[in-house]
């Protein structure tokens, strides 16, 4: 794959995830998992990386794909594609948008991306639901230690909330012991 075929691919994902880092994961997964760039392990692996790294989840699995694909340079080409089309529209915005805020088609605009958004963040909840607590394979069977570590670290949080390292961290501790 060419540089400027990874910068378009990323710059594509990134024109249209609206909604945050989570939002680019259905995207991000049918570009580079089904189209054959990576496999779905590694896409896994990655979005457990890109959770638990400082940053946002979708520059993070940008940067952490490009970099499977071509290395350093593929990690900064996916980088900067996944983050022109927010830096360019951002401009745009802060440009005109205070004169057109309140125009009805602006708002009629607003209103269909809010319910666009919700679907691609709930795609990705699905996701990483699907394969945290499932045994991948042809017949998808439920992990139990899976749904058990989850069901402990909420419990956990719930009944002594802390900062999600100290969770993250004993996940990663707990997933070696169990897994």
């Amino acid at each position: 794959m060419s540089f400027i075929s990874l910068f378009i691919t990323f710059f594509n994902i990134g024109l249209f995830t609206i909604g945050g880092g989570l939002a680019s994961l259905p995207l991000l997964y049918e570009a580079v998992v089904d189209g054959g760039m990576i496999s779905r392990n590694l896409f896994v692996d990655m979005l457990a990386i890109s959770q638990s790294t400082p940053g946002p989840i979708g520059i993070n699995m940008a940067t952490f794909a490009g970099y499977q694909i071509a290395g350093i340079p593929g990690g900064f080409v996916a980088t900067l594609g996944m983050v022109a089309p927010s830096l360019i529209i951002i401009v745009l915005i802060a440009a005109w948008f205070t004169n057109f805020s309140s125009h009805p088609l602006v708002q009629d605009v607003m209103g269909g991306i809010r319910p666009a958004a919700l679907g691609l963040i709930a795609s990705a909840a699905w996701f990483i639901f699907r394969e945290a607590l499932f045994i991948p394979g042809a017949d998808m069977h439920f992990s139990l230690p899976a749904a058990g570590l989850f069901i402990a670290l909420a419990a956990a949080y719930k009944l002594k909330p802390a900062t999600p390292v100290v969770y993250i961290l004993a996940g990663g501790v707990l997933g070696i012991v169990l897994f």
